[in-house]
């Protein structure tokens, strides 16, 4: 083999490892996706649904700190990711007042963010889904446009 091939096959080696080490750093910890960042709409909390203009909304960011809406009242908290394990502390919100449904869907939902032990992007529709300790959803989520 003359220089030139042999330096031809070094380079393509050498790019070759870099792209390798660009695409392994690029991935994402977090199992089918990353969830900071995105603000999240709540469509399902414990298998009832949700009352669709309540707009109850969850956005985890890069620092660890979570907010959103409960659907009546804003809310503040904090977030610990590692791997799929996901867990909240339990939320600081305004006190407004609103329907007692509405009210008792944004209970629900705090209680949610509080059991929240794990969770997972669906493959198929790219929602988050909530887990509690004993893996059972309870809550699924779609990113809000």
């Amino acid at each position: 083999m003359n220089r030139v091939a042999v330096g031809s096959l070094i380079i393509g080696f050498l790019a070759v490892l870099v792209l390798l080490v660009l695409s392994l750093s690029a991935r994402s910890d977090e199992p089918g996706g990353e969830i900071r960042n995105v603000t999240w709409l709540a469509e399902d909390i414990d298998g009832r649904g949700v009352i669709d203009n309540a707009q109850t909304t969850l956005t985890i960011n890069a620092d660890g700190s979570a907010n959103g809406s409960g659907g009546c009242n804003r809310f503040t908290t904090s977030a610990t990711i590692d791997g799929s394990n996901l867990s909240f502390k339990p939320a600081a919100a305004t006190r407004m007042m609103c329907p007692p449904a509405l009210m008792d869907q944004e209970q629900k939902f705090f209680s949610a963010l509080e059991r929240t032990r794990s969770h997972a992007i669906d493959a198929d529709t790219g929602k988050l889904l909530l887990h509690d300790d004993a893996g059972k959803t309870i809550a699924q989520l779609a990113q809000q446009n």
